[in-house]
C-alpha cells in the first residue's frame, strides 16, 4: 500500500520526474514517427509495382516464348488470379525532341489487357481533373478545367494511338515516362507544367519551339532485331508518336521506360507470327538446282509450319486478397508445369522466371530496409540517453529521500518493498511518459503533411520540397504494432534507468539512512 501512496505522492510533488516523463515521451515520439515516415516509404515503394507490372511476372528474356495466349488462358482460369497480360520487353536507344539520346526500356503491351493487369489508366498523366491536388492551393495544374483536349489525350493513352494530322488515321503511339522528356518543369506542388525549349540548329542560331508531347512530340526509338533464338540480327530505327505521358511513382520507371503496342514491337523485334521455311539443302548443290537452260539457280523455298508469336513476359495480378508470394507460388506449382508439358520450344519448369515486383527490385528495396534499420539504430542510441537521465533524476531523488527510506525500513519495510517502490515509480513515469508520447507521435504522423505546409509557409521551412523528392507528399504508416513495440521500449528504458538507484536505496541500512545529513 505504501508504494502506491508514495508512488502518487512524488509523481505530483516533484519536478524532476516530469522532466524525465517528458524525455520518455519525446523519445517515443522521435522514434514512432521515424519508423512511421520510413515504413510509410517502404510501403510506397512496394505497392508502386502493382500499377506496372502486376503482382507477378513469368520472364525469359530476350528470345522470349511462344503459346503465351494458352499460358493466360490457364492462368486465368485459376479462381486466386484475376487476369494476366502479354509483354514483349527490350532495351534500346531513344531520342528526344530535344536531341538527347537515351537507354531506355521498352515494353509493348495490349492496351486493355494492361489495364486489367495493372490498373494503368490511373497512372495516366495528361487527362481531365476536376479538383486540384492537395498541394496546388493556386490551381496552376494545367490538367484542370474543361479542355477537351485532356479527355483527348487520355482516349489516345487508353489504346496508344494518335491521330495522324494530315489523314486523320490512327497510328501507333508511344507512352512515355513523365521524367524522360526534359519538358516539364514539375513545381513545389509535385504539378508537371510544359516548358518551351531551345534548340540548337546547324546555322548557329537557336530556335525555340513549342513542344507538347501528346499534342505534337515524336520519338526516335533505335532497336536491335532477333531472330528466334535471341541473336540480334540487325537495328531498326523508327519514329513514333507520344500517345501521353504516365508516372508510375518510382523514378527509375519514368525516366527510362516508353510503352508501345505489343504487335507493333513484335513486328520490329521479328517476334510475330511467321511462316517457317526449310533452308536446309538435301544434297551438295544445298538451296540450289540446276535449271532446264543447265544454269544454277536458287530453289524455291519450301513452307514447313508457321512460327508463333513470341514474348518475353506475361504479367500476372491475382484477387485483392492474394499476395504477390501466393501468386508466384500458384504459378510455379500449379499452371506453368502443365502449360510447359503441353507445349515444345517453351522454357523448362525449372527454367522459367517467375518474379514478383520485389524480386525484381530486391537490390533497391533491401537497401531502403538496411537503411530504415540504420535510421531506428541511430535513433535508439540518441533516446537511450533517457536512461542516463532517468538514472541521474532518481539517483538525486534517492540521494534526498535517504531520511524517508530510513523510516520505511525502521517501520519493517523489506529490501525487495524499498526497491519495488522505486522501479514502481520509474515504472508509473515510464507508462504516462510512453502514453503522451504515442498520442504525440500518432498525432504528427497523421498530420505530418499539413504540419509541414505550415513550418513552410510561416517559417519558410520546407524539408520535403516536391522539386526535389519524387512523392509529392511525405509517405507514412501508422502500425500500431510498431507503436507497441516503442511504447513497452520506453518503459523499459525508463525501469533500466531506475534499476541501479532502486538496488541502491533497498541496500540502505537504516540506522545510517536515518542519521543522514
Amino acid at each position: 500500500m505504501y508504494q502506491a501512496l508514495l508512488t502518487r505522492k512524488y509523481l505530483t510533488s516533484k519536478i524532476m520526474p516530469l522532466l524525465a516523463m517528458v524525455a520518455v515521451m519525446l523519445s517515443v515520439a522521435t522514434v514512432l514517427v521515424t519508423w512511421s515516415i520510413m515504413g510509410g516509404f517502404l510501403k510506397v515503394l512496394l505497392e508502386s509495382g502493382r500499377p506496372m507490372v502486376g503482382d507477378a511476372v513469368i520472364h525469359w528474356p530476350i528470345a522470349g516464348f511462344a503459346h503465351y495466349d494458352d499460358l493466360i488462358e490457364r492462368l486465368e482460369a485459376n479462381d486466386r488470379i484475376e487476369a494476366a497480360a502479354p509483354m514483349t520487353e527490350s532495351l534500346g536507344l531513344v531520342r528526344l525532341p530535344t536531341g538527347q539520346i537515351r537507354v531506355v526500356t521498352i515494353k509493348g503491351v495490349e492496351p486493355d489487357a494492361f489495364r486489367r493487369v495493372t490498373g494503368f489508366e490511373d497512372t495516366i498523366w495528361w487527362r481531365p481533373l476536376n479538383t486540384p491536388t492537395r498541394k496546388d492551393h493556386d490551381r496552376d495544374d494545367p490538367r484542370l478545367g474543361d479542355h477537351p483536349s485532356m479527355q483527348f489525350y487520355y482516349d489516345n493513352a487508353l489504346t496508344m494511338t494518335r491521330p495522324d494530322p494530315t489523314t486523320g488515321d490512327s497510328d501507333p503511339a508511344a507512352i512515355i515516362g513523365i521524367e524522360l522528356s526534359g519538358l516539364l518543369e514539375r513545381t513545389a506542388a509535385g504539378i508537371y507544367v510544359p516548358q518551351t525549349t531551345l534548340r540548337a540548329r546547324p546555322d548557329g542560331e537557336i530556335a525555340v519551339e513549342s513542344i507538347f508531347m501528346p499534342r505534337n512530340g515524336e520519338i526516335g526509338l533505335t532497336l536491335l532485331a532477333l531472330d528466334h533464338e535471341g541473336i540480334p540480327i540487325d537495328s531498326i530505327s523508327r519514329r513514333l508518336p507520344v500517345a501521353n505521358e504516365f508516372q508510375s511513382g518510382v523514378y527509375e520507371v519514368d525516366s527510362g521506360t516508353v510503352l508501345v503496342p505489343l504487335d507493333w514491337l513484335q513486328r520490329q523485334l521479328r517476334m510475330d507470327e511467321a511462316v517457317k521455311v526449310n533452308t536446309k539443302g538435301d544434297d551438295i548443290f544445298g538451296n540450289y538446282e540446276q535449271g532446264p537452260d543447265g544454269v544454277l539457280r536458287p530453289k524455291p523455298l519450301e513452307a514447313t509450319g508457321v512460327a508463333p508469336a513470341r514474348v518475353t513476359t506475361v504479367l500476372v495480378r491475382g484477387v485483392d486478397d492474394a499476395t504477390p508470394d501466393e501468386i508466384k507460388k500458384i504459378i510455379e506449382e500449379e499452371v506453368y508445369p502443365g502449360f510447359a508439358q503441353a507445349h515444345e520450344g517453351v522454357p523448362h519448369e525449372l527454367d522459367i522466371l517467375v518474379l514478383t515486383w520485389a524480386d525484381q527490385n530486391a537490390t533497391l528495396i533491401a537497401s531502403v530496409r538496411k537503411e530504415t534499420g540504420l535510421v531506428l539504430f541511430i535513433f535508439g542510441i540518441v533516446c537511450f540517453t533517457t536512461v542516463f537521465l532517468v538514472l541521474a533524476i532518481f539517483w538525486s531523488m534517492i540521494s534526498e529521500k535517504t531520511k524517508d527510506i530510513g523510516i520505511l525500513r525502521a517501520l519493517g519495510a523489506t529490501t525487495a518493498g524499498v526497491a519495488w517502490l522505486w522501479l514502481r515509480y520509474s515504472g508509473a513515469i515510464g507508462v504516462v511518459g510512453s502514453a503522451l508520447g504515442l498520442v504525440a507521435g500518432y498525432l504528427i504522423v497523421t498530420n505530418i503533411n499539413a504540419i509541414h505546409e505550415w513550418l513552410g509557409e510561416t517559417f519558410g521551412l520546407v524539408v520535403w520540397d516536391a522539386r526535389v523528392y519524387y512523392f509529392v507528399e511525405i509517405p507514412r504508416e501508422m502500425e500500431w504494432h510498431k507503436a507497441l513495440i516503442v511504447g513497452i521500449a520506453g518503459v523499459v528504458t525508463c525501469l533500466f534507468g531506475a534499476a541501479l538507484p532502486a538496488w541502491r536505496a533497498a541496500r540502505m541500512r537504516p540506522v545510517q539512512a536515518l542519521r543522514f545529513e
